[in-house]
């Protein structure tokens, strides 16, 4: 199935498990804190620049959010871009 939409919901302490449940492909905070303003936008850039053919994780970056996988954590989603 071709993804067309990509979906981060939520701020901070947010239910992250509703989130998922309702289709978003990352959401925040699985461990209910307070998140860095700028860690939606990596997520969202790293999905962006990622290759078309390449299937993106959390883990791929998560040394780049200031509280790894316990401020933002997701399934993960298809790359966006086409290089």
């Amino acid at each position: 199935m071709l993804e067309i939409y990509q979906f981060l919901l939520g701020a901070c302490q947010s239910y992250y498990e509703a989130l998922i449940d309702a289709g978003a492909n990352f959401a925040s905070s699985p461990a209910r804190i307070l998140i860095d303003f700028v860690d939606p936008l990596i997520v969202a850039e790293n999905i962006a620049y990622a290759d078309s053919t390449r299937y993106v994780t959390i883990r791929d970056f998560e040394n780049e959010l200031r509280d790894g996988q316990k401020g933002i954590s997701g399934i993960g989603s298809r790359g966006k871009g086409k290089y």
